[in-house]
């Protein structure tokens, strides 16, 4: 049985959730699932926008042909060719063997490496700024490559004010009935989800997320469809400006956050310490990450959050502990930039964890790492505990600068 929202008059989502799934893109954990959202405009001539994921292409199907109502389907417009929505772009070309497929040129190569229906006869190729009429609506086309693959554009319906943004604006997270983002409590339920989406799934492309916030600074944006996760109908410049600051690289917060890679206790142990002098200098929310439990997409999401990263290693195989070793590696590869970093490092003998560390944050953007280095030789000693007060004075008087 179809499941179907309106969203106005003649606009509809067809999406769905799955809840089953346990890591997107089989790399990040979703406790919350996902959803898939895809959208049909019933006009003179009828649209979809974009498909969804393989996993929910029987609620999917259901949910279209219950719209159209007995209608053909005339187009279907191709934000983003990611298999979690292109993955039933077969199967509902097959059954509309007249639609036509709206998408730019860019698409069409990657259309053909995945299906074998030959688009080619049916394309009708977009470029930046074309328009196109279905009837009431009219629709133009800005280009996003890397918002987070080449080919993808946006697609704002001026008719209704309608921006259908592809990945971008899109969250973690399953639907549960309640598809605006208005109905949530987005802020204190679902941001961390988005933020997390964000840094993890795009956020190596800042330049070219704000290239996307540049071209559609200027529309008066009504509705925001993205791929995942709510519909945005009250509020959109609030979560725009959310995602201007994430793709800039500036702190959303200031905050610190610890990540420790400890192996018997005692780099936890000075960590833990760290926290405690931080927080009788007054710094609020500190949030402190084991590197060996946590996955590194939630820790990268909160570097993204936060203003002042500490790291914590012991040394293992006279390099840095493996999982810290990750991170670190995963948040130079996500971009991760303009941020504070204090180290603390640990080895019974043969100490090397800090100079490793160092070697790869310095090979990211803009990163300020603090002078006092804290050395722990097995244990911290009580006269260490002066390094550490002295570490979590520096940290707090960056943070009031």
């Amino acid at each position: 049985m179809y499941c179907i929202k309106k969203i106005i008059d003649d606009l509809f989502w067809v999406g769905g959730s799955d809840r089953r799934l346990a890591l997107f893109e089989n790399a990040y954990p979703i406790p919350r699932g996902i959803a898939y959202n895809s959208y049909v405009l019933l006009d003179e001539k009828t649209v979809l926008f974009d498909t969804v994921d393989r996993a929910i292409s029987g609620q999917f199907i259901e949910n279209v042909e219950a719209v159209l109502g007995g209608r053909n389907l005339d187009y279907i417009f191709v934000n983003h060719m990611e298999p979690d929505h292109c993955a039933t772009l077969g199967e509902m070309v097959r059954r509309y063997p007249d639609v036509k497929v709206v998408c730019n040129a860019k698409t069409v190569p990657i259309i053909n490496q995945f299906y074998e229906f030959g688009v080619d006869d049916r394309a009708v190729i977009v470029k930046e700024g074309d328009t196109f009429s279905t009837g009431k609506h009219n629709f133009t086309f800005y280009m996003a490559p890397m918002v987070h693959w080449p080919e993808v554009m946006v697609t704002y319906d001026a008719t209704d004010k309608i921006l259908f943004s592809a990945d971008a604006f899109g969250t973690f997270g399953a639907m549960n009935g309640n598809i605006f983002a208005d109905e949530l409590n987005f802020e204190r339920e679902w941001l961390d989800d988005s933020r997390r989406y964000y840094s993890n799934i795009v956020g190596k492309y800042g330049v070219n997320t704000q290239a996307l916030l540049k071209k559609v600074a200027d529309l008066d944006i009504q509705l925001l469809c993205p791929l995942h996760g709510p519909v945005w109908r009250s509020d959109i410049c609030w979560y725009m400006d959310k995602y201007c600051t994430w793709s800039s690289y500036e702190p959303e917060e200031q905050a610190v956050m610890i990540a420790y890679g400890s192996i018997y206790g005692n780099t936890e142990n000075a960590a833990n310490i760290l926290a405690c002098r931080l927080a009788e200098r007054g710094i609020r929310n500190i949030v402190m990450y084991d590197v060996s439990v946590t996955h590194p997409s939630y820790i990268i999401s909160e570097a993204f959050r936060c203003s002042h990263l500490v790291f914590a290693s012991a040394t293992y195989n006279a390099g840095i502990f493996s999982n810290m070793e990750h991170l670190l590696m995963d948040m130079k590869a996500h971009n991760v930039q303009n941020r504070t970093v204090a180290l603390i490092e640990n080895g019974t003998w043969g100490v090397m964890a800090a100079k490793k560390m160092t070697e790869i944050i310095s090979g990211m953007k803009n990163m300020t790492i603090l002078d006092q280095t804290i050395t722990v030789k097995s244990s911290l000693k009580e006269d260490q505990l002066s390094e550490i007060a002295a570490l979590a004075n520096t940290i707090a008087d960056s943070m009031s600068k």
